[in-house]
């Protein structure tokens, strides 16, 4: 029914007998589809949260009509036809967003196919409507195999090295799984990396990173390979019919980079140098190693990188992160986010009741601005269940628009934390607070969203653009103002210690080697394989020798590897965008240096300035052009290189 009402939309602008105006074009677009657009958001909602029973036959079934619906519209010929006028035509009386508007739908259905003849655009919709039960497969694939390999531990001297809190999420995991008094090491990054970094047992180690990695890549029912193969054909298929050399020429063109060589061209700026660190980083690794189990006793495996590495820290910086988690809390650190967002935005977070939740585990604040007018509300939904997709995001539910009247977002953050038992603390490693603050800077960047037209609200900004925000939110982490005053004992309730505080930024830069090889190689991979012209790949293959032929350290794998990289094969969005988060930190590195030229991360005029021209006007403007209004010139990249400790020349 919703997708019917929707075609009816669009038939109506479609046919509509007067001529063709912004107003009842374009606008009337934007208004279009409404029910159908709260019911996809429901539909997300239990996708990404809540996949058990029906859901994924359910999935299966409805993403294909959602892609065939979508073609239908970007194929209506008498539609465009309208769209196309409009854009000719033009009018000097428009705003610069509606400009821009009028452009970026233009654009939209040309890249989507909609001056194709009538042949080509039904092998299109074949493609786009095979393509959306591939991503569906893909990513049910996923699911199951981090439901289906979980590491059970049932002798305690196997926990040797692991901190109380860490055992303790592992029996409460074992306890929700059925099994109480065993401990559980969930297929999930949450519950993988805290174990690779402190477990003494090398054999159970290598059994959780081996899990963990090879997710859609163990020859079974779930195995993702073939898939991925398709997916690319299609991929390279669909280009051609557009008319673009490769699938990457074509999800490129709208970003901010343009094209495949320039967003190469920064990856490759950085990589050397990266993995240049990481040879450093495994010879001290190495040399830990040696004098602690005899010459040549072991290499560094990957299974034993973060073990080492926190090794390391505590010699180099006598820094041990096993300190610092009894004071990240997550309730405090949540409290830490909304104050710094009411220190630089003016942000009120009030706790309600009573309105709908798709679990009990969600809560919801209600957001309001300094003189309490009401922005938004803010969904809160933090632990790992089964059906919960892995990672952590944020989803508008809502986006904030005012074209007829003003309609306030709806956001949400996602994680996987490990839930405690009823009465104690859900601690978080710092890794994880850094993730927790960096999805809430997209949720601020949804909320303070300011424009008039929906499709440019928030986060609807070129991909590799998006990230800006969410990782510059990271930099409140560790400031002052926030680590003294929520950083503070789980037990005690005393504050991170001032020493530990002074550790933790010196050792700002320790192992950065690892965060970005590991990062960069997947972004590479990712790009390699979508400028393959004809698509044709054998996937594992194309991963080993592309790894080989940039020199990958053995030391370390993929961030994701080919068999579950969801960001590039669970749908199109990061797909040949994945060195997007890299872009992003270039500007991100470079605005936190504006701060710190300002003299800290809550200079009121630098704050200012960036809620102007970056977090309220969505997509409104060019995002080159927001952040020259922000920083008063283009990007400065070296910040990026300075940022990471790299050389800069």
């Amino acid at each position: 029914m919703a997708i019917e009402l929707a075609e009816q939309d669009i038939e109506r602008i479609a046919n509509n007998s007067e001529p063709p105006t912004l107003e009842n074009t374009i606008l009337a677009l934007e208004r279009a589809a409404q029910p159908l657009e709260r019911l996809q958001a429901i539909f997300g909602v239990y996708t990404s949260n809540l996949n058990v029973g029906p859901v994924p036959d359910i999935e299966r079934a409805v993403v294909p009509k959602l892609a065939a619906y979508e073609d239908s519209v970007t194929q209506n010929s008498a539609l465009f036809e309208r769209i196309a006028e409009v854009h000719k035509n033009g009018s000097e009386q428009w705003t610069p967003a509606e400009k821009r508007l009028v452009e970026d739908r233009y654009r939209q259905f040309v890249r989507q196919g909609a001056q194709l003849n009538k042949a080509d655009k039904a092998k299109l919709s074949q493609i786009n409507t095979r393509l959306a039960r591939l991503f569906t497969d893909f990513s049910q694939n996923i699911l199951a195999d981090e439901a289906g390999y979980v590491t059970w531990i049932e002798d305690r001297e196997q926990l040797a090295g692991l901190p109380d809190s860490v055992v303790a999420a592992m029996a409460s995991a074992a306890k929700q799984k059925g099994q109480p008094g065993k401990w559980a090491v969930t297929n999930t990054r949450s519950s993988m990396d805290p174990f690779l970094t402190y477990a003494d047992d090398r054999s159970l180690r290598e059994r959780v990173w081996r899990n963990y990695y090879n997710r859609g890549d163990n020859g079974d029912e779930h195995d993702n390979n073939a898939i991925i193969a398709e997916i690319l054909k299609l991929r390279a298929q669909r280009a051609h019919l557009l008319g673009y050399a490769t699938h990457a020429h074509w999800r490129l063109e709208p970003q901010m980079a343009k094209t495949p060589e320039n967003a190469m061209e920064l990856m490759m700026k950085v990589w050397p140098k990266a993995v240049a660190r990481v040879a450093e980083e495994v010879a001290d690794m190495q040399a830990v190693a040696d004098r602690e189990l005899g010459d040549g006793a072991i290499d560094i495996q990957p299974w034993d990188y973060r073990y080492y590495a926190e090794k390391v820290r505590k010699e180099k910086y006598d820094l041990d992160f096993n300190e610092v988690k009894p004071y990240l809390q997550l309730e405090k650190l949540r409290e830490g986010m909304m104050w710094a967002a009411e220190q630089l935005y003016g942000l009120q977070f009030e706790r309600v009741r009573g309105i709908p939740v798709f679990h009990p585990d969600v809560r919801v604040w209600e957001v309001k601005d300094a003189d309490g007018k009401l922005v938004g509300l803010w969904y809160l939904d933090p632990y790992a269940r089964e059906g919960k997709r892995s990672g952590a995001w944020m989803t508008a539910y809502r986006v904030q628009e005012n074209i007829d009247r003003a309609v306030p977002p709806i956001v949400s953050n996602n994680s996987n934390f490990v839930k405690a038992e009823e009465g104690e603390t859900v601690l978080i490693s710092w890794d994880d607070a850094v993730t927790l603050f960096h999805e809430f800077g997209h949720a601020l960047h949804g909320l303070l969203s300011d424009v008039r037209y929906p499709s440019q609200a928030g986060t609807a900004v070129a991909r590799d653009y998006v990230e800006f925000p969410s990782q510059l939110n990271e930099h409140w982490l560790s400031t002052p103002e926030i680590l003294n005053r929520f950083a503070t004992h789980y037990e005690t309730g005393e504050p991170l210690p001032p020493e530990l505080l002074e550790k933790i930024q010196r050792a700002a830069t320790f192992n950065e080697g690892f965060q970005t090889v590991e990062y960069l190689a997947s972004a590479l991979v990712d790009m390699k394989l979508h400028l393959v012209e004809d698509g044709v790949i054998d996937p594992d293959v194309f991963e080993r020798e592309t790894l080989d032929e940039l020199g990958m350290p053995s030391e370390i794998v993929m961030r994701h590897r080919t068999p579950h990289f969801a960001h590039i094969f669970a749908g199109d969005g990061y797909s040949a965008g994945y060195y997007s988060y890299l872009w992003a930190d270039a500007l991100t590195a470079d605005a936190a240096e504006a701060f710190e030229e300002a003299g800290g991360f809550y200079d009121e005029q630098t704050v200012q300035r960036l809620h102007e021209h970056v977090m309220s006007v969505g997509d409104t403007i060019d995002p080159a052009e927001g952040f020259r209004s922000f920083r008063g010139r283009d990007v400065d990249t070296s910040a990026l290189l300075r940022k990471r400790g790299f050389p800069v020349d």
